[in-house]
């Protein structure tokens, strides 16, 4: 059986550039890089989000901080092992970067060119129990961890948030059910504390749900959709 594993992550950002790219790897003799693009929210705040490209895909010369571009790839994970600690790392995987003059005409082919500038769809198995909690003011909350599968037997483990009554939904969702989600990427702080009572602040990123439909073994769906605004 072809599977089409691009089907089962894609997205679309479009910000802008906020840092100087820098080195992240060699794969048979091709060079990837690491640079930040901020994304405006609807709310007038941002998300700045880690973009991992090819050396292929970027030049010097367009590639500087304040461009404006757009990328389409997808969100992918990588496990990074530091001080003998295992971490989850998230980064938007671009598969094709524009800039400045080619933007409004790949923008012209998008439906919905506002939701267009920050959009991810998921298609993944939910691999933890869904967590539910309600904050102090009583908004309702669930993390869940989905399992995308990519080509060459690999996976993404892309950590998900949901809320008001898709969280409500979510908390009884089984692992191993496979789900389809559509929403945002965000970054988000966070302090960490230590024992000794020093702390750091640190950053995550998550895709916050904004619809949400469990897919049967015949293929067909349950949708339930975000009808807040998430923070």
């Amino acid at each position: 059986m072809n599977i089409n594993y691009a089907d089962n992550n894609h997205l679309v950002l479009m910000g802008k550039v906020t840092s100087e790219k820098r080195f992240s790897h060699e794969i048979y003799g091709e060079c990837f890089y690491i640079f930040d693009m901020e994304v405006p929210r609807l709310s007038n705040t941002s998300d700045v989000i880690p973009v991992t490209v090819s050396e292929r895909l970027i030049s010097d010369e367009k590639l500087i901080i304040g461009a404006n571009v757009l990328i389409k790839g997808q969100f992918r994970s990588y496990n990074s092992y530091e001080n003998e600690k295992n971490k989850l790392v998230l980064t938007v995987f671009a598969k094709d970067i524009y800039f400045e003059e080619e933007i409004e005409g790949q923008m012209e082919t998008e439906e919905n060119k506002e939701s267009a500038s920050n959009e991810v769809t998921l298609t993944g198995y939910v691999c933890k129990k869904p967590i539910y909690r309600q904050t102090p003011f009583g908004r309702e909350i669930a993390d869940l961890l989905l399992a995308v599968n990519r080509a060459y037997n690999k996976s993404d483990y892309i950590p998900a948030i949901a809320w008001g009554r898709t969280a409500r939904f979510c908390q009884n969702i089984e692992v191993g059910t496979e789900v389809k989600v559509t929403g945002r990427v965000q970054s988000r702080t966070y302090e960490k504390k230590f024992e000794d009572g020093t702390s750091i602040t640190k950053v995550a990123y998550e895709v916050s749900i904004a619809s949400l439909e469990i897919i049967d073994e015949k293929g067909s769906s349950e949708e339930n959709e975000n009808q807040e605004e998430a923070m």
